[in-house]
Parts: C-alpha cells; sequence; structure tokens
C-alpha cells in the first residue's frame, strides 16, 4: 500500500469518525423544565427520575434539566413560558391555570371528588378509562388554545388540611383564621364555608407564617411538608383534608418542540409518564409515613383527625360552586358532568373496596395497642 494511499484511507477515516460525531451530536438533544417546587421538594425528585428516565430511554438523546421553582419565571407564569418556548418544558399542576378557565382545576384536583366522592385512583381511571384524557386535549387545543402537550404523571395527593397555629375543634374555630389555600375553586370553596383563605407559592408560606400573615396553612403532604419546614413555625397538623383528596402534578411541552420528535420520542415521552405515575403511588406512601414518624416523634408535631363537621360542610360548599361555574360555562359543565357520570359507577363499588383497608388498618393498629 502507498504512502499516499495510506493518507487517502486515513483522511477519510478522520472525515468519517467528524461526521459520526456531529451526526451524533445534532441527534442529541437539552431541554430545561421549569417546575412549581423548590429543589427541596419530593416532586422535584420524581422529576429528575422522571428525566433520568428519559435519558435511558432514549439512549442518551434527550437529556432534560429540571429547574426549581423561580427559576426561569414564577410558577404562576409556567405554562405561558412554555407555550411562548420561553422553556421546552414545564412541571405543574392544572388548577395553577384556573385563571385562564376555572375548567382546568378539575383535572388535576376535583374538589372533594368532583363533590360525589371521587378519590385520587378512582379520578385517575376517569382520566384515563372515562373520557378524562381526551377532555384534558380540549381543554389545552381549544378551550385555552396554548401551544402545549402535556400528559399527568404525578398522582401525590390526598393533600392534608394542614397545619395550624392552635387547635380546632370544628368550622367555627377554622372560620377564626387566616388559611393558605391552594388557587382558584378551592380557595373559592373555603370562602363558601365562611373561610378566610389566600392563595401564595409554595415559597412564600413559611415566611407569611413567620410574620402573622396567615394562621394556618397546607401544602402537600408530610415529606414536602417537612422539607419547606412548616413544622419548625406551627405543631397542630391535620392529615385529613377535602380541597385536595386528589392532586395530580402533570408535565407540559412546547408543542411545536414535542411535534419535531420522531415518533418513538413522543412514546416515550408518554410511557416514562405511565412509569412516573406508577412509581409517584409508592413513593408517596414510603416518604409520607416515615416523615410523619419523624415529626411526631423529633418535632413533637401533634397529629389531629379534622373536625367531623367539616366534611359535610366542604361537599356542600364544594357542590354549591361547581355547580355555579357550571350553570356559567359549558366546557366546565362538560367536564364535571363527565366525572359525576363516572362516580355514580365507580363510587359504589370504590367506597366499599377501600372500607376494606380502613377496616383491616384500624384493627391492627387496635391489636398494637
Amino acid at each position: 500500500m502507498t504512502r499516499s494511499l495510506i493518507r487517502r484511507l486515513a483522511g477519510a477515516l478522520v472525515a468519517a469518525a467528524a461526521l459520526s460525531m456531529a451526526g451524533q451530536a445534532a441527534a442529541q438533544q437539552k431541554i430545561r423544565i421549569q417546575t412549581a417546587v423548590p429543589s427541596a421538594s419530593i416532586y422535584f425528585e420524581l422529576m429528575k427520575r422522571y428525566a433520568d428516565r428519559v435519558d435511558r430511554m432514549t439512549g442518551g438523546k434527550l437529556k432534560m434539566d429540571i429547574l426549581p421553582d423561580g427559576a426561569v419565571v414564577p410558577a404562576f407564569e409556567i405554562l405561558d413560558a412554555v407555550d411562548k418556548n420561553i422553556v421546552e418544558g414545564g412541571f405543574a399542576w392544572t388548577h395553577y391555570w384556573s385563571g385562564k378557565h376555572p375548567a382546568a382545576g378539575l383535572f388535576a384536583n376535583p374538589m372533594a371528588g368532583a363533590g360525589v366522592g371521587l378519590d385520587q385512583l378512582s379520578h385517575m381511571a376517569w382520566y384515563f378509562e372515562g373520557g378524562g384524557q381526551e377532555l384534558y386535549r380540549k381543554l389545552y387545543n381549544d378551550v385555552l388554545k396554548v401551544r402545549v402537550e402535556g400528559m399527568l404523571l404525578q398522582p401525590m395527593g390526598p393533600d392534608p388540611l394542614g397545619w395550624f397555629k392552635q387547635p380546632i375543634k370544628s368550622v367555627e374555630d377554622f372560620k377564626k383564621m387566616k388559611y393558605r389555600s391552594p388557587p382558584g375553586i378551592t380557595g373559592e370553596i373555603f370562602k363558601e364555608m365562611g373561610v378566610s383563605a389566600v392563595a401564595m407559592p409554595g415559597g412564600e408560606i413559611v415566611p407569611a407564617a413567620q410574620r402573622g400573615v396567615i394562621d394556618a396553612a397546607e401544602w402537600i403532604g408530610p415529606a414536602d411538608d417537612v422539607n419547606l419546614g412548616l413544622h419548625r413555625v406551627w405543631k397542630h397538623y391535620y392529615l385529613q383534608g377535602l380541597h385536595q383528596s386528589t392532586d395530580v402534578g402533570e408535565v407540559i411541552f412546547n408543542k411545536a418542540w414535542f411535534d419535531k420528535q420522531s415518533a418513538d420520542t413522543k412514546e416515550i415521552l408518554r410511557t416514562a409518564a405511565m412509569a412516573s405515575i406508577a412509581e409517584t403511588y409508592v413513593f408517596n406512601v414510603a416518604r409520607n409515613a416515615r416523615a410523619l414518624e419523624q415529626l411526631k416523634k423529633e418535632s413533637q408535631v401533634v397529629v389531629h383527625d379534622t373536625p367531623k363537621d367539616f366534611f359535610p360542610a366542604f361537599i356542600k360548599a364544594t357542590n354549591t360552586v361547581l355547580d355555579r361555574y357550571a350553570a356559567r360555562d359549558a366546557f366546565f359543565k362538560e367536564v364535571l358532568d363527565s366525572q359525576r357520570r363516572f362516580a355514580g359507577t365507580v363510587v359504589p363499588y370504590w367506597t366499599k373496596i377501600n372500607d376494606l383497608f380502613s377496616n383491616l388498618g384500624n384493627a391492627a393498629l387496635a391489636e398494637k395497642k
């Protein structure tokens, strides 16, 4: 082989390697996902796991930079930021967009199970098996008219009623306090009950509590509440809440970006979201149980049962407010009617099944005593 031929072959190999590297670089993407939670949140950790799963499933071709609340935009501006492609993706809850349309909250947070007793698992059954997913797409595409592709992926509820500066024995006691609640319809329901409710992002709750601006607050659950530091401000904790008996996080992608992805990448994003749903269920049970045990042992937190009169009062206020919105807006009514029809079939069955686990757990606890 002549030296000239060797040089030509070597040059061809170098060129081929350069083209291969360029092709790999072109195939690789890195996008930013702006979340509505601080980096200490267990749900931020779950989003990091989602990103890792997508990374592995795409063979490293799609990498996600998961950003904490406020890194690029405030939490309540995430939808607009994704729509305008300021960031390629976002993580929040649909009730954060209730100011754009009241029906948004029914997908992530159907208060008191849409007023008819759907729990979180039966709500997810409605979403996947009862027509909810089609209505979810309609919300973004036809009602809000935003350029996003959304997927539910973190069923993180039920959320506790929350933290109080002093115990409450009745709804009347609750009415004497200023309470941080989620935004939108949920806040209206509390106000319908006569509770003074105010919405604020998670990062503002503890400073507001320390200044005495609020007397009580809810956030997400024991593990995240510990990370937020609520136990350092108040010691009275009520686990049973109805305002977010269902609480489902979503990931949204800029529609133009999503549409440019290959069919297999789109399916990977959807499948990874489904995997996150299963992971969130088991993650929640383990992390929240351990956090609650820690709160009681190390921080002298007292766990109370929510006053019995709260439940009928909240359900009555919920249906009053939901019916009011349904009378004013056709899409809201369409979503609410769909949930209520599904509940009519599912709740009688699933409530009795849940009685099994409630009775089992209470019997086991009594045996330990």
